[in-house]
């Protein structure tokens, strides 16, 4: 790694996307997934979730909702691969920071050395600290995992031009077993009215549900990482289930202009009896 990069991924959007002082943002957490928790009905715990990334205000209960699935695997799950589109800076491939952990304000998340170690040599992995310096889509996940797993390490991949293959690629290079948690972070449609991004939403919903391989980026921001995971999925035999579709006119926001947001949950298939 070179010198020149920083050891630790400074948080850019604290205080703006989520609090950024440390008990409010604990108490913003506690609030929001105690809230998700009180109205879940018992699920298992998935391996692959879909959440959305924008402030909590907006987003917030909708990811919630699928990161309290966690809570019977908390000490269990020991790496996360979280996955999110580049808005900020565009990059061929997917990228790594180059860093040694990601902070926030409750603490600091170590890069896991083994796996970035296990993605080399494969040409869609590049290596940018430019791109994750201001990229918002992967930071805000960081405290709801933090907040729902007891220690983890991760891995963060910021996704810029590439085809859903590669995606998967690095997905099956990284999956593991039940220690392995892989988060995709998507919003959905965006400044629709709130009539027109309901059904556009519903559509999106059903085609992440049929495992398509055809979702636009107009449909999803994430489109390409959650393609990426509904490849792997398809081959997989993973069963996918919707937790939560919502928009900002349902959260925070007015009904004008409005940005959707939709929690999934995908899970293995149950292996044979022996």
């Amino acid at each position: 790694m070179s010198q020149s990069l920083p050891s630790v991924r400074a948080p850019a959007v604290a205080g703006m996307f989520y609090p950024g002082e440390s008990r409010e943002l604990a108490q913003a957490l506690s609030g929001l997934l105690g809230a998700a928790a009180h109205d879940a009905p018992e699920r298992a715990v998935p391996k692959a979730i879909i959440a959305p990334h924008a402030g909590y205000v907006y987003s917030g209960p909708v990811a919630a909702s699928v990161y309290t699935l966690l809570a019977p695997a908390r000490r269990s799950i020991k790496r996360v691969v979280l996955l999110g589109p580049t808005h900020r800076v565009a990059v061929r491939g997917l990228a790594l920071p180059g860093c040694g952990a990601f902070a926030t304000p409750l603490g600091t998340v170590e890069i896991d050395a083994d796996a970035v170690e296990a993605l080399h040599g494969m040409t869609q992995v590049v290596v940018s600290a430019e791109a994750h310096a201001l990229e918002h889509s992967l930071e805000v996940h960081l405290p709801f995992l933090q907040t729902a797993i007891e220690k983890f390490k991760l891995v963060p991949l910021a996704v810029g031009h590439c085809g859903a293959e590669e995606v998967a690629a690095v997905l099956d290079a990284l999956w593991g077993g039940p220690e392995t948690l892989i988060v995709v972070s998507s919003d959905l449609s965006h400044y629709l009215s709130y009539a027109d991004a309901q059904a556009v939403d519903r559509a999106t919903a059903k085609a992440i549900l049929g495992l398509a391989a055809d979702i636009s980026h107009e449909q999803a921001c994430g489109a390409t990482p959650v393609m990426g995971l509904t490849c792997v999925a398809r081959r997989r035999g993973m069963k996918p289930e919707l937790i939560d579709l919502r928009n900002s006119g349902d959260t925070a926001g007015d009904k004008n202009r409005v940005v959707g947001y939709g929690s999934f949950a995908f899970y293995e298939a149950a292996s044979d009896a022996r």
